[in-house]
């Protein structure tokens, strides 16, 4: 059974700037609420409640936004905004989550090591904290059910058109099943008709604890950053490691157009306003015109 997640949010999310020069860009919101809170609340769903982020020096605001505000829920009690307290409540109270600083931006395997002392001996499920998954059931949870069948490390893989399988981690090997692939290659950001396959990382993992074995004998790579990929490529060839594709649409938060079109397809799911923002949307759209 899997008992802990590890939400990596150290990033210096230098895409939004100058947004992110003084906020983390996990808490940019999607209207009303923050990207890493839709990501807590995945792992919640999934059955997980010891929650391990690990931030930056600059990412005090994560900490505030899943602490108590006794200030702010008097005022909301006093003013009788029962649905508003209730939330804010909620917010403090929806898992036990512990937080430890990355020292340095190394990387996303770096990140992953600081983990060790907290998740142990255990297997325990990755999510990384700018990336949104839409779907019935919990993608943690997908992956939770898989690897209880495998009892091996499982990755969260997408089908990505073809063509732009060169914007991604793209893994091959061999198919177990419609969903399931036991992996044998890893190749980063591969040139069109050069990849083993279109499954592309989907920022969704469960990792056995031979993970941090494997980092540390990983070397560096890029900007001197110690990359997961590199050191599940390593782990792949002593044991098994899946995949599983999701079912599910992920939204990376990332870039400034994919966080434009998850605010707005998230705005049409929202009852309250979804009827007039799509009208005000047509109008945009039939009014405006792109040089």
């Amino acid at each position: 059974m899997i008992k802990k997640a590890v939400i990596p949010a150290a990033g210096l999310g230098t895409r939004f700037l100058p947004a992110t020069k003084a906020q983390p860009k996990e808490m940019l919101p999607i209207i009303d609420t923050p990207v890493i809170q839709y990501v807590v609340q995945e792992a919640v769903d999934s059955g997980i409640e010891d929650i391990l982020i690990i931030s930056g020096r600059t990412k005090r605001a994560i900490e505030d936004h899943f602490d108590r505000n006794t200030e702010l829920e008097e005022r909301l009690m006093n003013e009788e905004k029962e649905m508003l307290f209730n939330e804010i409540r909620h917010i403090a109270d929806m898992a036990h989550i512990h937080y430890v600083r990355q020292k340095e931006i190394l990387g996303l395997g770096d990140a992953i090591y600081y983990a060790r002392f907290h998740t142990g001996n255990e297997p325990f499920a990755v999510l990384l904290g700018d990336t949104i998954i839409n779907s019935v059931i919990p993608v943690t949870q997908q992956l939770i059910d898989v690897y209880e069948q495998y009892q091996a490390t499982t990755l969260a893989v997408e089908v990505v058109p073809e063509d732009k399988v060169s914007r991604y981690g793209i893994i091959g090997g061999e198919k177990l099943d419609d969903q399931t692939v036991d992996v044998k290659e890893f190749v980063e950001k591969p040139a069109v008709g050069e990849a083993p396959s279109n499954l592309a990382i989907a920022g969704r993992y469960i990792l056995t604890p031979e993970i941090f074995n494997a980092l540390e004998q990983t070397p560096k790579g890029k900007n001197n950053e110690l990359q997961l990929t590199d050191a599940l490529m390593l782990l792949s060839r002593k044991e098994k490691v899946i995949s599983h594709t999701i079912n599910g649409k992920r939204y990376d938060i990332g870039n400034k157009l994919d966080y434009l079109k998850t605010t707005v397809e998230y705005a049409l799911r929202r009852k309250e306003f979804a009827e007039p923002f799509y009208e005000f949307l047509k109008e945009v759209v039939e009014n405006t015109k792109i040089d």
